[in-house]
């Protein structure tokens, strides 16, 4: 049926912000003449005339576009993907074929909401720890997790070593204790997982792109396992140092479940004045410590030879007051350094097995994890290095004891 402009205009505010609402009021107030309109509310044509595009397409997006003969919107949470429409010899609609498929930003919604769910009742929970008598206000460490892709499932008959969900958690737990208690009392560690902490984002077993992954159990599960470890990290870190900040790089298995496990810690950590949680959505992360400037992202969409640009530009006031710089990625699962124009970068193992694919392609990199000791006038001073052989020792010597 035809839709009348008044009409068109009305509909169009389930898809405006307060201002486009108020926009599409004095519209239909004119009769549907923009210009009065604008003049009614004392606002720019050319603005609201670029407000107005806007609307009409994110309605259009979600299937309202009339003047194309889109009278159907979809439901919530999906968005148009494609039309097919035949017509008849007269120019009316036979047959029409809409496609739709689920919004990004909903899936976001659904996952933050997921782990809200999860983490309420524990909101503000948090054991507090007695704060370390001594420590070094001069030095910090950052505890750097390479790619830990929890939740991975590997067959050692298939991949030469087998890895699952319990092994994840036992190994990582245990290389940041280990290297908690061998490093120097810092006055500030950052507990830095450089993306991927999760193999999959989603209940399907995919990662974010939709790339179909082995993993170990139901992804309600893996969600649990994986936030308890990294807790069990900071509790840690927290024995040694005065404050611990947390840091959960978006990584491209996990760009969803990396953001709504900020959101849980945060929660969980909410009553814990010695700790941080940074929610930052950004791909790139920076932190200052007197002289030395780290930035930190996950690898996936920035070439190293790029990221002293990206430091240099993004954060120019903090480039120009310090001398030593650094940037610390995961992504590509082996150990390698740069120097770059004005700053260092490097890429760190990770402590995961290797899945079916990556031992079909010939990927054969060390597993390991460091700690890293920075000086605010004189950078990095020292760093320690826990191998897997090295971890295996110490969990054996424990399940003696």
């Amino acid at each position: 049926r035809m839709i009348n402009k008044i009409e068109y205009f009305q509909t169009l505010k389930q898809y405006a912000t307060a201002g486009g609402v108020r926009y599409l009021d004095a519209i239909i107030n004119a009769s549907g003449n923009l210009t009065q309109a604008s003049k009614a509310l004392g606002t720019n044509h050319r603005t609201n005339a670029r407000l107005l595009q806007g609307i009409k397409r994110k309605a259009a997006k979600m299937g309202y576009a009339p003047n194309n003969d889109l009278t159907k919107p979809s439901p919530e949470g999906l968005h148009i993907r494609g039309v097919s429409t035949l017509y008849d010899d007269a120019g009316e609609v036979k047959i029409q074929w809409v496609k739709t498929e689920a919004d990004k930003d909903d899936n976001l919604n659904r996952v933050i909401e997921a782990f809200t769910d999860a983490f309420a009742e524990h909101k503000g929970k948090s054991l507090l720890s007695k704060m370390p008598k001594l420590v070094n206000k001069d030095m910090l460490t950052v505890y750097p997790m390479g790619d830990p892709h929890l939740g991975m499932l590997a067959w050692g008959a298939e991949c030469g070593e087998s890895f699952d969900l319990k092994i994840a958690e036992r190994d990582l737990i245990g290389a940041v204790k280990n290297l908690v208690d061998r490093s120097p009392p810092s006055e500030t560690a950052i507990v830095l997982n450089l993306g991927d902490f999760f193999h999959s984002d989603n209940k399907a077993s995919t990662t974010t792109a939709g790339t179909p992954v082995d993993t170990d159990g139901r992804w309600a599960k893996i969600l649990n396992v994986g936030a308890r470890a990294i807790i069990e990290c900071v509790y840690s870190a927290l024995k040694k140092h005065k404050k611990v900040i947390v840091k959960n790089i978006i990584g491209n298995h996990d760009d969803h479940t990396s953001q709504a496990l900020s959101l849980a810690l945060s929660l969980y950590f909410e009553n814990n004045k010695r700790v941080e949680v940074d929610n930052s959505p950004s791909k790139f992360w920076f932190y200052q410590h007197g002289q030395v400037l780290i930035g930190s992202t996950h690898g996936d969409t920035c070439k190293p030879e790029k990221l002293a640009g990206v430091m240099a530009t993004d954060k120019a006031k903090e480039w120009g007051s310090t001398t030593y710089r650094y940037w610390l990625t995961g992504h590509i699962h082996t150990k390698n350094s740069m120097e770059l124009q004005g700053c260092m970068w490097e890429s760190f193992r990770t402590l995961a097995g290797k899945d079916a694919w990556h031992t079909g392609q010939g990927y054969r990199s060390g597993r390991d994890m460091s700690s890293i000791h920075f000086h605010n006038e004189f950078g990095e001073t020292e760093r320690h290095t826990m191998s897997l052989g090295m971890l295996r020792i110490t969990q054996q010597k424990g399940n003696k004891k």
